[in-house]
C-alpha cells in the first residue's frame, strides 16, 4: 500500500495507514470518543488520520514486518470501530486504541511462532515512516555509505530486540519509541507500575546484551 492510498475496510470504510499524521490537542479525546460512540463516521476517519502513525509504528516495532504491521494496525482500528459502544472510557482513548494494537499483534506472533515461521528484516524493512530505535542519520545530509550503514544498524537493532521475551519487548517498545509514561504503560498493559519498571530495566539490560553481541 502505498503512502497516500487508501485501505477499503468492512462497512465501506476507507482506513489510511501511512499518509500524514495529524497531532490531537489535549482533551480531543473525550470530545472524540463521544462522537465515536454516537456512530459518526468523521469521528472515525479522525481517530485513524490521528494515530496512524504511532499504532503502525507500535505495530513495526513488535513484529518486525511492515505487511503485518499494516495488518495489526488495520485490525486495532476496525476493533475499535466495532467495539466503541461496549467501551466504559475506564482508560483513556490512546490507551485502549494501544492495547489493542498490542494484543492484536501478540496474536499474530503467536500465529508465526505455531507456524515455525522465522521473521526476517532486509536493509528496507525500517522505512522512512517507521521511527527508529537509536539517533538515525539525516538522509538529506548522508552520504549513500552513511545511510547504508544506518540502515544496517536499524536491522541489527531490529533484530535484536526482536530476539526479547514478549512482555519485556512490549516494555521497551512502549518506554524507548512511543514514549508513554509508566503510568499509560501501566494502563495500557493493564500492570502495576512497579511491573513496568522491572520489565523495562530487564528489556534494556536483555537488549543491551544482544546488541554487545552483534557488534552495535
Amino acid at each position: 500500500m502505498g503512502a497516500r492510498e487508501m485501505a477499503l475496510a468492512e462497512d465501506g470504510l476507507y482506513v489510511a495507514l501511512e499518509a500524514e499524521e495529524l497531532v490531537v490537542a489535549p482533551g480531543a479525546d473525550a470530545a472524540l470518543l463521544h462522537r465515536l460512540k454516537e456512530g459518526d463516521r468523521g469521528a472515525f476517519e479522525e481517530l485513524v488520520s490521528s494515530y496512524q502513525g504511532l499504532v503502525f509504528d507500535l505495530a513495526f516495532r513488535l513484529l518486525g514486518d511492515r505487511e503485518e504491521a499494516q495488518d495489526v494496525a488495520q485490525e486495532a482500528f476496525l476493533k475499535v470501530f466495532r467495539h466503541v459502544g461496549a467501551f466504559r472510557g475506564e482508560s483513556g482513548l490512546k490507551t485502549w486504541l494501544y492495547r489493542i494494537t498490542v494484543n492484536q499483534a501478540s496474536n499474530h506472533r503467536r500465529w508465526w511462532h505455531r507456524r515455525r515461521r522465522r521473521d526476517t528484516f532486509s536493509l528496507d524493512s525500517a522505512g522512512a515512516d517507521a521511527l527508529p530505535l537509536a539517533e538515525r542519520l539525516s538522509a538529506r545530509g548522508a552520504s549513500p555509505e552513511q545511510v547504508a550503514l544506518g540502515r544496517e544498524r536499524e536491522r541489527r537493532l531490529m533484530a535484536a530486540l526482536d530476539t526479547l521475551k514478549q512482555d519485556f519487548r512490549v516494555a521497551v517498545v512502549l518506554r524507548d519509541i512511543q514514549e508513554l509514561s509508566y503510568d499509560e504503560i501501566a494502563e495500557t498493559l493493564e500492570i502495576s507500575v512497579g511491573t513496568v519498571k522491572s520489565r523495562i530495566a530487564r528489556g534494556r539490560e536483555e537488549l543491551r546484551k544482544r546488541l554487545q553481541e552483534s557488534g552495535v
